[in-house]
């Protein structure tokens, strides 16, 4: 719609997997639909523990890279809907910022 792209996609992390660390460029909104994301920021910090039924939302930019983990008993499924400038990606990968995990 106009210069943004709305896209609605489902993510599933599977046992003992990552996002790995990346950003976007547009806000993302989600909903965890089943297990437990641990989000981490680049300052290797926790910046919040969702489990089914909460909501998320992480802000668009390079200042803002993270990494979501399943680190509970079960895939992580979550519904997600990204409002990015048209033609953007999805996410943009990001190094590590020095954090001791992945």
């Amino acid at each position: 719609m106009g210069d943004q792209d709305y896209i609605l996609r489902e993510i599933t992390v599977e046992s003992g997997g990552s996002t790995g660390w990346h950003y976007h460029d547009g806000t993302l909104y989600g909903v965890i639909r089943q297990g437990t994301l641990s989000h981490f920021d680049s300052t290797c910090e926790s910046d919040g523990v969702y489990q089914a039924g909460q909501t998320i939302v992480e802000p668009s930019g390079s200042d803002h890279v993270h990494i979501g983990q399943r680190r509970g008993d079960k895939p992580v499924v979550m519904e997600v809907l990204h409002v990015s400038p048209h033609g953007a990606p999805l996410s943009v990968d990001a190094p590590n910022p020095g954090c001791d995990f992945q």
